[in-house]
C-alpha cells in the first residue's frame, strides 16, 4: 500500500497540486513572517483586522484567568459555561433569529445541521460551488443527493417541483469563498417557502462584513423574510470576528434538535470558554467599528479599478474575497511564486479546490490593509504581466 500511496504524492507534485504548510511567525497581519521570510499578505480571512486586536488579546486573557483554558467536557455534559450562553443569546439577537448554537467549527456545525434534519428518505439540493463542509455533510447524512448549476434558480426550482420526498433541504454559501459572489438569498428563500423545503445558508465569508452594522447576508438583503422558519443560518466566527468557532441561528425547534441530535455537537468536547468571553468583545467591535466595513470597501473599489486591464481576469465580487483567474495550474504557480520572490504571499487555488481550468490567485482583503499596500499588489502584477501573461 505503501508505494500506491509514494505514486499517488508523486502524480500530485507533477501535476502542480501538491500542498504544503507554511509556518507563519508571530500573529496574522498583513505584513507577517512565513519561514524566516518577510510578506506582504493578502491570504488571510480576518476581513476586519480583528485577530490581533489588543481588546480581544485582554478578552482572551479575562477569560482564561476566570474560565480556565479548556472547557473539559461536552456541552451535554458540564463543559457548556456561562460564556457558551452568553455568546449565544447575545449572536441570536444580533442576527435577529430565535436562538443560537455554537460549535467549535464550521465544518462541525454544517455536518450537524444537515445529518440531524436529514436522512435517507429525504433530499438535499446543493449549488455546485458549495463549501466542501456541506457536500461532505450532505454524503453522509445519506440522503438523496443534488446539485444545481452555480446560481441557477431555474434548475434549482425544476428540482424542487419534481421532488417528493419527506424532508427537503436546500444548502448554500451566502458568499461563495472561491468565487466572492453572493447566493440571490430572498429568491432562494421564496423557492423554498413554496415547495415546504429548509434553506441552510452558509455565511462564513459575510459574517462582520456585509451590512452597515456587520450582520451579514441576511441583512445586505433587506428584503430577507428572517421570520421565516424554513430559514437555517451558520457563520463562522474565525474569519471577520477575528477568534475561533461557529453557530448555527434557527427557530427554536431546529436549535433543540441540533441539541438532541447533532453528533458533532454531542459528541465532542466544548469549545474553550475564554474564546467564548472573548467573541463577546469581539462582537461588540464588530457592532461598533463601522470604519473597518467602509475602509474595506474602498480598498475593494481601489484594488478592481487597479486589476482592470491585467491579462487575466478578475471575477466579479463585491467583498473582500477577489479572485484573479489565471486559468492553468503551471501558470498560477508561475505567478504565485514570482509574487512571493517580491515579498507578496498571495494564495494559489487549484483542483479539487476549484474545478479544472479555473486555477487562481485568491486575493483577501483586510481592513487592516492599507491603501499602499494595494498599491503594491497591484503595480506587481502589472509588473508580471508583462513578463508571465
Amino acid at each position: 500500500m505503501l508505494p500506491d500511496l509514494t505514486e499517488a504524492l508523486q502524480r500530485r507534485k507533477q501535476e502542480n497540486l501538491y500542498r504544503t504548510r507554511p509556518i507563519l511567525e508571530g500573529p496574522q497581519a498583513p505584513h507577517i513572517t512565513i519561514d524566516g521570510q518577510n510578506f506582504l499578505a493578502f491570504c488571510s480571512n480576518d476581513y476586519l483586522g480583528l485577530a490581533n486586536h489588543p481588546a480581544l488579546i485582554a478578552a482572551a486573557t479575562e477569560g482564561a484567568q476566570r474560565y480556565g483554558v479548556g472547557a473539559g467536557a461536552s456541552h451535554l455534559i458540564s463543559g457548556h459555561s456561562r460564556a457558551h450562553h452568553a455568546l449565544e443569546i447575545a449572536l441570536a439577537d444580533y442576527v435577529g433569529l430565535a436562538r443560537a448554537l455554537l460549535f467549535s467549527t464550521g465544518y462541525m456545525a454544517n455536518m450537524a445541521v444537515v445529518t440531524a434534519l436529514v436522512g435517507r428518505e429525504d433530499t438535499i439540493f446543493a449549488d455546485r460551488l458549495n463549501h466542501a463542509s456541506l457536500n461532505d455533510a450532505a454524503l453522509l447524512s445519506r440522503a438523496r443527493f443534488l446539485r444545481y448549476p452555480h446560481l441557477d434558480l431555474a434548475a434549482l426550482e425544476k428540482q424542487l417541483k419534481t421532488t417528493q420526498t419527506r424532508r427537503k433541504l436546500v444548502i448554500t454559501d451566502a458568499v461563495f469563498s472561491m468565487d466572492g459572489d453572493q447566493a440571490p438569498i430572498a429568491d432562494l428563500l421564496a423557492l423554498c417557502q413554496r415547495f415546504d423545503a429548509w434553506l441552510l445558508l452558509d455565511d462564513a465569508h459575510g459574517f462582520g462584513v456585509l451590512d452597515a452594522q456587520g450582520r451579514g447576508s441576511l441583512y445586505a438583503h433587506q428584503e430577507v423574510d428572517r421570520t421565516a422558519p424554513h430559514l437555517i443560518y451558520m457563520a463562522t466566527l474565525g474569519k471577520a470576528a477575528g477568534v475561533s468557532g461557529a453557530f448555527v441561528a434557527a427557530s427554536a425547534s431546529v436549535i433543540e434538535t441540533l441539541i438532541q441530535h447533532g453528533r458533532t455537537y454531542g459528541y465532542t468536547t466544548a469549545a474553550a470558554p475564554l474564546l467564548a468571553h472573548t467573541l463577546l468583545t469581539s462582537l461588540q467591535l464588530i457592532k461598533q467599528d463601522s470604519w473597518r466595513r467602509e475602509h474595506l470597501k474602498q480598498l475593494i473599489t481601489q484594488l478592481r479599478q487597479a486589476l482592470q486591464s491585467l491579462p487575466w481576469q478578475l471575477l466579479p465580487s463585491n467583498t473582500p474575497i477577489q479572485p484573479l483567474l489565471v486559468g492553468e495550474n503551471q501558470q498560477t504557480m508561475q505567478l504565485d511564486q514570482a509574487l512571493r520572490a517580491r515579498g507578496i504571499w498571495v494564495p494559489a487555488i487549484r483542483p479539487p479546490t476549484v474545478p479544472r481550468g479555473m486555477a487562481r490567485l485568491r486575493i483577501s482583503l483586510s481592513a487592516a490593509h492599507t491603501e499602499a499596500d494595494v498599491t503594491q499588489l497591484s503595480a506587481a502584477l502589472h509588473e508580471l504581466a508583462g513578463v508571465l501573461a
